[in-house]
């Protein structure tokens, strides 16, 4: 089966992703775009294992051909939309895979692929404790319970990119209520997007249903791997 592949360097400014751009949800990192390359291989297997957890995996692994479609470098601009070294705004990649319509397969797929990462990441957290959702390392930037919150407004982001977002002022303080309202809004307007041509220019950044899906779903498993890493502290 070929697989295409975008590739985005300089990451975090560190690293390299290699995204299965027909597969939402399905990536790999590496220190540099070969690494990235090589690693994802073994993550669409681990991607097909986890979808057939659900029902019979759509992604044949039997053998796997990488098809580099795009290659992108993330870089940052300021508010007059010039290019900095640092502490700007991060542009993010628009592949020329995002531009494609969302078909019914797409939103099939994709509300599917969310239901399942959503339960992983509740499994993830349904049992922690108050000093398990206070946990934070010295050199990162949340505890565990602003991590969950961070999944949230992300989502939220990139629905308000779209126009699809509902007022910020509504925002549930509670976390779990919070993630769960802007998670009922994005499983609401994905069918909506079927078919839909939409692509926003907006804060020097390119937008589409499509990478939409892909950074919401990239953005919920990749946290929430990263908090079972941190709760490896725990025992």
């Amino acid at each position: 089966m070929i697989f295409q592949v975008g590739i985005e360097n300089n990451n975090e400014g560190y690293r390299s992703i290699a995204w299965a751009l027909d597969h939402p949800g399905c990536f790999a990192y590496g220190t540099d775009s070969g690494y990235a390359l090589s690693n994802l291989p073994a993550m669409i297997t681990a991607y097909s294992t986890w979808i057939a957890h659900n029902e019979p995996s759509w992604v044949i692994t039997d053998k796997i051909e990488l098809s580099i479609e795009d290659t992108w470098t993330d870089y940052d601009i300021n508010e007059s939309f010039d290019r900095v070294e640092k502490e700007g705004y991060t542009v993010e990649p628009f592949f020329q895979y995002d531009w494609k319509s969302l078909t019914t397969t797409d939103i099939e797929r994709g509300l599917k692929l969310l239901a399942w990462s959503r339960e992983d990441l509740l499994a993830t957290i349904s049992d922690l404790k108050p000093e398990h959702w206070a946990f934070k390392k010295e050199e990162e930037r949340w505890d565990i319970a602003g991590i969950v919150r961070h999944i949230g407004n992300a989502e939220w982001w990139y629905l308000d990119r779209l126009g699809s977002a509902f007022p910020r002022e509504k925002n549930p303080t509670e976390v779990s209520k919070w993630i769960g309202k802007v998670r009922s809004q994005l499983n609401k307007v994905l069918p909506k997007w079927e078919g839909s041509k939409q692509v926003v220019g907006l804060d020097g950044e390119l937008w589409s249903p499509r990478k939409v899906l892909r950074r919401a779903l990239w953005h919920e498993r990749d946290h929430t791997e990263h908090i079972h890493k941190l709760l490896k502290v725990f025992g």
